[in-house]
């Protein structure tokens, strides 16, 4: 199924709608600031699974998750000061930071080193989904199956997704590339992918 959706000011009943589905273990298409991604509810076990499953990816290989703010984010990880003001700085923006998650966050979302990737998009869509959900919402980028490039179109999504998926959102354009991936654990920040959002900063200290 796919519904449309402003991607600025998405309307109250297709986020339920939306919402419904995640609440009810499915996995939706939504787009965010940098791609569209795949997504589901955190604490949803087998909709986690399935998603593995669709991705072709080990389940010990976690995959990152949305928080709608700062505020949501730091009952999911560990924030020290040093990360508070580097996250408050940047999001929502095109990064996904590493962090060492809290207790909050299930254990198929934690690597080995009980570190998660958290992300607060600067797009009112998943935003609100997230904050709808009452909980963080797992993003994964979608690709194509056959070249794995990265999918920017609903439409596409919907002919290459749409029978493994419960729901696609189309809230129009996303910019295309993905987000900076980076690693604040100790206080040493670390690129990891350099995306979307400016990295030099990093790469400096």
């Amino acid at each position: 199924m796919l519904l449309e959706v402003h991607a600025h000011n998405p309307q109250p009943r297709r986020i339920s709608q939306a919402v419904e589905i995640l609440k009810e273990g499915g996995i939706i298409a939504f787009p965010t600031d940098t791609v569209y991604g795949l997504g589901c509810d955190i604490f949803n076990k087998q909709a986690i699974l399935r998603i593995h499953q669709l991705k072709r990816r080990p389940a010990g290989k976690p995959f990152s998750f949305i928080c709608p703010d700062l505020k949501e984010l730091s009952r999911y990880a560990n924030v020290t000061n040093y990360a508070y003001k580097t996250l408050k700085r940047l999001l929502p923006g095109p990064y996904t930071f590493i962090l060492e998650g809290s207790r909050q966050v299930p254990k198929l979302m934690l690597t080995r080193q009980k570190t998660a990737g958290i992300r607060v998009p600067a797009n009112q869509l998943c935003q609100s989904l997230a904050r709808a959900l009452g909980n963080p919402l797992l993003s994964s980028s979608i690709t194509n199956p056959t070249e794995a490039d990265y999918v920017l179109n609903a439409w596409e999504i919907e002919d290459l997704w749409g029978k493994r998926i419960d729901l696609v959102l189309d809230g129009g354009p996303v910019p295309g590339e993905p987000s900076s991936v980076v690693s604040l654990v100790g206080d040493q920040p670390e690129v990891l992918r350099a995306g979307a959002g400016a990295v030099e900063e990093f790469l400096s200290s």
